[in-house]
């Protein structure tokens, strides 16, 4: 026999409805996401995931970096110069 308790919450309706079709749609459910969260929370003693605004409209602050790193407006901006990085392709595009 497994020791669990109920937890009850209020919630804006809207919000409920939107979020139980939306994990229907993922193949779980909004009280498996509250538990995973619930367990994970407690595994990382803390919020398991970071929580952030951005910081202005030009850039947005990246988790608990305390605004120290920013994103770019056009994330995609330096992509060639990263998949060199990752696969070392001279200027050439060879390997």
């Amino acid at each position: 026999m497994t020791n669990e308790s109920t937890l009850q919450i209020n919630m804006d309706t809207d919000v409920l409805k939107k979020a139980e079709k939306l994990y229907s749609n993922m193949g779980t459910s909004l009280v498996d996401i509250l538990k995973q969260f619930t367990i994970k929370s407690v595994e990382a003693n803390g919020i398991p995931h970071t929580i952030s605004t951005p910081a202005n409209k030009d850039c947005q602050r990246l988790g608990v970096a305390k605004g120290k790193f920013k994103t770019p407006t056009d994330i995609d901006l330096y992509n060639d110069e990263i998949e060199q990085l990752f696969y070392g392709r001279d200027e050439r595009g060879l390997y």
